[in-house]
């Protein structure tokens, strides 16, 4: 293990990686894509299983233990469950997950957990048909439930439901998200709603607060307890309701953000290495992939990225400028 961790100008450590293996996406949710006419990457672009793989040996030396697999949506990416074999046998990978959107889950649910995944986030907004169809202008609600539900019988366990809270649409799904997360197993993860929209119609008037939905649950169910003590490096807050049935989890981006104690950084399906979800500059690690840069110097490049990291994401700041990529191209 390489004696000098991958560190920011601020001091923070970095061990968790998030790799974007496709832009592309069967569902377009408001808050991502925008609705029709998406020009996504060119296939010839993308990383190659090969090329992510190098990359991860590369960082795993330098203290990285966590990977998790995004998109767009990963599932579409042919032959996945191939990418988890690979990255799952690397030295030194303590913990790979996968976040995805869940229509596709039903088929692919097997050969993943085969290929050796066990930590599986599944996107939801919406615990009806009619709200589904609304926040991702596509049908396939049912086939996200029945991705769940065959994840399951697989073996996932736990699975998390992450559902982006959004103040004048998603309040009704609040008490139904709680029952499901007591009946199903599953742990549910409310995360405020962040400026990351093709449409750039965020406003932060929009972001339904994490509070907010913490007072509601206490008041329709019982009050929720903290799960263990808070770990500085880990963005959501998970509680337990007060008799033991149900963990619920919170992402303040916006109005309690972790970025003091943040360990992420992450890759785009092309290749560029962004230090934060809200980067403004990239690190073209593609280009250096392909033109045959040694080791050290795919490093040095890696660690100048990172060194000079913000302090925060300036959300809540004046000074904000919204990323030109949206979150389905920069990877979730």
């Amino acid at each position: 293990m390489n004696e000098l961790p991958l560190l920011d100008q601020f001091g923070r450590r970095h061990t968790n990686l998030r790799i974007s293996v496709t832009d592309r996406c069967n569902i377009r949710c408001f808050y991502c894509m925008p609705a029709e006419n998406v020009r996504f990457m060119n296939r010839r672009d993308l990383l190659s299983f090969e090329e992510i793989e190098q990359v991860v040996r590369l960082v795993v030396p330098l203290g990285v233990t966590k990977i998790r697999l995004t998109g767009g949506e990963p599932l579409v990416r042919r032959d996945l469950s191939e990418l988890v074999r690979r990255l799952v046998a690397v030295p030194g990978v303590l913990d790979l997950g996968l976040t995805t959107n869940g229509i596709l889950l039903e088929e692919q649910a097997e050969s993943l957990y085969a290929a050796g995944l066990r930590r599986l986030n599944v996107s939801l907004d919406a615990l009806s048909a009619e709200a589904f169809r609304l926040i991702t202008r596509r049908d396939g609600y049912e086939r996200v439930l029945a991705g769940i539900a065959a994840a399951q019988k697989v073996g996932f366990a736990p699975i998390k439901i992450n559902a982006v809270a959004v103040r004048g649409l998603t309040e009704s799904e609040i008490v139904p998200f709680a029952k499901f997360a007591r009946e199903s197993g599953c742990e549910v993860r409310f995360i405020e709603y962040m400026p990351l929209d093709a449409d750039a119609a965020w406003e932060r008037g929009k972001v339904l607060f994490a509070s907010e939905i913490r007072e509601i649950l206490a008041q329709e169910f019982m009050p929720l307890e903290p799960v263990g003590e808070p770990h500085p490096e880990i963005p959501a807050s998970e509680y337990v309701f007060a008799d033991g049935v149900g963990r619920i989890g919170f992402i303040p981006s916006v109005s309690e953000p972790f970025c003091a104690n943040c360990n992420r950084f992450r890759i785009t399906a092309d290749g560029k290495l962004r230090s934060c979800l809200f980067s403004l500059e990239e690190t073209d690690l593609r280009s250096l992939l392909r033109g045959g840069a040694s080791d050290t110097e795919m490093t040095n490049a890696v660690r100048a990225c990172i060194h000079q990291k913000w302090a925060g994401h300036h959300i809540n700041a004046a000074d904000f400028v919204q990323p030109e990529r949206p979150m389905y191209s920069i990877g979730g």
